[in-house]
């Protein structure tokens, strides 16, 4: 999509969202030129009940509303992860994360499209989102969620220094019903003594 072609909210957003690159990955704002990649990956239902708010079956014109609600949004930083291309943010799109702040402390999220599953992304998308919610985002508190039928998701959060706090029932959209989430807490303190996993590099 060329700058002339892109809506002001949108070339707004892309200027307030840094981006974000690990060893094979880029994080970036979402774009427009992302709707059917999203819609694609998240229509699937191994997908969607494992995430509290994208619904069951998901389409382009979801994705759309997605894309039009993250120009709306202030204070939530919300990525597309993308392999690394040739060129920053130019490759394919395999999932979404975001920091949504909250009272009192912020919400961590992500997902991986299942032809991505099992191969680490989930882990490195989430270190650099967490890295990024203490850095530039000065947090002193992240809150993640798993459902307890997902034990992966729960590794990840683990592996990221996440410390289990309790169960509690939330709403899944695309189930149309309740579900019990293992809830996970990470504080500053915590998080500085766990950088093992190396710097994140900010690169715009």
């Amino acid at each position: 999509m060329t700058l002339s072609t892109q809506s002001l909210p949108q070339r707004l957003l892309e200027y307030c969202v840094p981006v974000l690159e690990t060893e094979r990955l880029v994080l970036r704002a979402p774009r427009l030129a992302d709707v059917k990649a999203i819609a694609r990956l998240a229509n699937d239902r191994r997908v969607a009940e494992n995430t509290a708010r994208i619904p069951h079956p998901y389409r382009v014109d979801d994705a759309e509303q997605f894309i039009a609600l993250v120009n709306r949004q202030r204070g939530e930083a919300t990525f597309a992860i993308v392999l690394k291309g040739e060129l920053i943010g130019k490759g394919e799109l395999i999932g979404m994360c975001s920091v949504e702040p909250r009272e009192g402390s912020a919400e961590v999220g992500y997902w991986i499209g299942v032809p991505h599953w099992n191969r680490g992304y989930a882990t490195e998308a989430a270190r650099a989102l967490i890295d990024h919610a203490f850095g530039g985002l000065e947090q002193e508190v992240l809150q993640a969620g798993a459902r307890v039928s997902n034990p992966a998701s729960r590794r990840v959060l683990e592996k990221c220094g996440f410390q289990w706090t309790g169960v509690g029932l939330y709403r899944i959209r695309a189930i149309k019903s309740s579900a019990p989430l293992d809830r996970f807490r990470l504080d500053r303190g915590l998080w500085a003594s766990l950088k093992a996993w190396g710097r994140v590099k900010e690169v715009a």
